[in-house]
């Protein structure tokens, strides 16, 4: 399919992989899409300035550079900033189509249905989107495709027009009267609202309701307003404008009543004085995009609604009554839908807007339908960049193109270029698959994993997807005939395991988990030194994991939990040292947090016992100062004493010839792709045994368990 993005400055075309159903989603034919002249515009700006510049205005993402820096190296952080300026970001969030096709669990929208979609990152300027059941509204019959593009803006407008909560015969007063504002006006009008509007197009504005519109540097508002108001003021204003300037916000509360309601919606500087916003004792409200439930992942992404009786206007109430208001008529669009390109000129719109002198207040994004034919070439998951022939190398599948993908094992498969050849990119967002595909020379991105798996020249696949992925994804691949290397976690419940396992019975396949402690130089000489030890090991881990916020995707269902996605790396690297003794007792202990947002999920101290005696404490917690070191172990045995930092430096006390150092730590990335890379050609035994991979990973189900009380799944 055909897909807009935006690369250094510019809006660009291209054909990329097609997105495939999910359960809860459905999948739309998009017949328009809506271009904002402010949001869209100002991100294109941003990704044309120069890097210094950027990062002059952008520090906090200068901070997640420099945190990159120091974790892995500046290669890898090269490649990952290269990358992300080459890939190119999707852009747009209101769209309009036809569902093709739904995922299951949707039962009230059907094959056929005219939509309306929202969402940055969903309601893409794309042929395809595929949206959540709660960013979709059906499109009322009256109301036709192209003015239905414009929900998502009609759905803010709408959100704000709440948020001051108009009353009938009340005045408002609405500062900006671009789009939203426009359409702030004709929405306060259909409550019965007299409107005085303040802005540029006061003409539009007029026609659209507006009692009284002024040109705000030609007047002095405070004074038109208080003899158009009997020296009262407004009963509310609502600030459609977008400025970094805090002089609005202050003209606002002048604007308005004692008692008043001043709501901003756009995006304006908020440097409030206390007078007069004190001495009136205003109200002073934020709008929040289109309504309760944005930026609610249980909501958006998962489809929980929120009950009809106790919050009656959510986001997608919001939209599907702004649909109806522009089917009855109540909202006018034909002058503020001013242009229409087709697709294929996306860049010559996006170029007409960046010199206009004058900008359209809004622009549509026109796509073609041209029947089943067109419909199933847009459809194509695959696209081919390059076909070449190879001998000599493991033909590999990257699945899932993440950031960890994209800045460690990619950059890692480019210096191994003599054991590995990247045959294809897999990832669920297409853009994506091709940008990383093209970055790193694959040969063809797509966005459907069963390509890989039926490709006869894919020899191995590279799992990096997210945890809830891991054991089928390796099953499929492992049916297919492919050799799997597989990020940890192996699986997240023991029922998956148990399948996985019984799937390796039944087809030999190489298989390597990604962890990859074990083949750090450190590890490899302290598991060197251990040899011939005559007593049992006392081993200390601490890991000072880092705060994770509750919602974040790795405390999920996706994710399984800190413990079985993270704490597995130090479970393996103690099974590691111990070389061969199964765990025979794991107890663990969390903390008993006082308040949310703490959790015992990942503050935790485990005990592992091993059938020789030896005793593993790992001690990993997200209560610590993010400027301290991530993880220290000491080890001690037969009067030494080990101590591993960081995997930058160890250090031994008692024994002679174990000292190791590096200026940045090496966690063994790139030596555990060696490993698997030898044992796919069978030169080598399984890297790490199937019966340790399943140790370790039944630890960590016990090790969840005993936090939650439940027996593993």
């Amino acid at each position: 399919m055909k897909q807009v993005l935006i690369r250094r400055g510019r809006a660009v075309v291209e054909t990329v992989p097609a997105p495939l159903i999910e359960p809860g989603h459905v999948l739309v034919e998009v017949a328009y899409s809506l271009i904002s002249t402010g949001t869209e515009l100002s991100g294109v700006q941003q990704s044309g300035k120069p890097l210094a510049q950027r990062a002059l205005e952008q520090p906090d993402k200068v901070l997640l550079v420099w945190n990159h820096l120091r974790e892995r190296g500046i290669q890898k952080t090269i490649a990952k900033v290269r990358g992300q300026l080459e890939a190119g970001a999707p852009t747009g969030y209101s769209c309009s189509g036809v569902v093709i096709q739904v995922g299951e669990g949707v039962t009230d929208l059907h094959v056929g249905d005219r939509v309306a979609c929202a969402g940055a990152g969903i309601a893409n300027h794309a042929e395809l989107v595929v949206a959540p059941r709660n960013l979709v509204a059906p499109v009322p019959a009256r109301c036709s495709l192209r003015d239905a593009a414009s929900m998502t803006l009609g759905a803010i407008a709408l959100q704000g027009v709440r948020r001051a909560d108009p009353r009938l015969g009340e005045i408002v007063a609405v500062i900006g009267l671009g789009l939203l504002g426009q359409l702030t006006v004709q929405l306060l009008k259909a409550a019965g609202c007299r409107v005085i509007g303040f802005d540029l197009r006061v003409g539009l504005a007029r026609d659209h309701g507006a009692d009284h519109a002024f040109v705000s540097a030609q007047i002095d508002a405070p004074k038109e307003v208080q003899l158009l108001t009997g020296g009262h003021g407004v009963d509310a204003v609502i600030i459609t404008a977008a400025t970094q300037s805090d002089a609005i916000v202050q003209q606002a509360m002048e604007l308005a009543r004692k008692k008043g309601r001043v709501v901003v919606v756009g995006a304006v500087g908020l440097g409030l004085k206390r007078s007069p916003f004190y001495e009136k004792e205003l109200d002073f409200l934020i709008s929040s995009s289109y309504g309760p439930g944005r930026y609610d992942g249980h909501y958006e992404q998962e489809g929980v609604d929120y009950p009809y009786a106790y919050v009656r206007w959510t986001e997608n109430r919001n939209m599907a009554e702004y649909l109806r208001l522009v089917g009855e008529g109540k909202l006018r669009l034909d002058a503020i839908l001013e242009q229409e390109y087709p697709l294929e000129q996306a860049t010559q719109a996006y170029q007409a807007l960046q010199t206009a002198e004058v900008k359209p207040l809004a622009v549509l994004l026109r796509y073609p339908q041209d029947g089943d034919a067109a419909q199933a070439e847009k459809l194509a998951t695959r696209v081919v960049l390059k076909s070449r022939p190879v001998t000599g190398k493991i033909r590999l599948a990257l699945v899932g193109a993440g950031s960890f993908a994209r800045g460690v094992h990619l950059p890692n498969l480019q210096k191994l270029s003599g054991l590995y050849h990247l045959r294809a990119v897999v990832s669920s967002t297409g853009s994506n698959a091709k940008a990383t595909a093209t970055q790193f020379s694959a040969d063809y991105a797509t966005s459907r994993y069963e390509d890989a798996l039926d490709d006869p020249e894919v020899d191995a696949v590279l799992i990096a997807t997210r945890h809830h992925l891991h054991a089928a994804q390796a099953q499929a691949a492992i049916k297919a005939g492919k050799a799997v290397f597989l990020e940890k976690p192996l699986a997240l419940t023991q029922a998956e395991l148990d399948k996985l396992v019984a799937a390796l019975e039944q087809r030999e396949t190489p298989l390597m988990v990604g962890f990859n402690r074990r083949f750090s130089p450190a590890a490899q000489r302290l598991h060197r030194a251990l040899a011939g030890r005559q007593h049992p090991l006392m081993m200390l881990y601490r890991v000072n994991a880092g705060f994770l916020p509750p919602d974040h995707w790795t405390h999920g269902p996706e994710g399984g939990g800190r413990l079985i996605g993270e704490a597995c790396h130090m479970v393996d690297l103690c099974q590691f040292l111990v070389n061969g003794p199964p765990p025979v007792e794991v107890t663990a202990t969390p903390i008993a947090p006082r308040a949310a947002p703490l959790s015992g999920a990942d503050n935790v101290s485990i005990t592992v016992q091993y059938r020789d005696g030896s005793v593993a404490t790992i001690l990993y917690t997200a209560l610590g100062a993010a400027s301290f070191g991530k993880e220290y172990l000491e080890l001690f045995c037969d009067h030494k004493t080990f101590v591993l930092d960081d995997y930058k430096s160890l250090r031994g006390h008692g024994v002679a010839g174990v000292d190791w150092s590096a200026p940045v730590a090496d966690k063994g990335h790139l030596a555990e792709l060696e490993a698997f890379a030898r044992h796919v050609r069978g030169e080598t035994p399984a890297p790490i045994p199937l019966a340790e991979l399943v140790a370790t990973t039944e630890v960590t189900l016990q090790v969840a368990a005993a936090i939650t009380g439940l027996p593993p799944a």
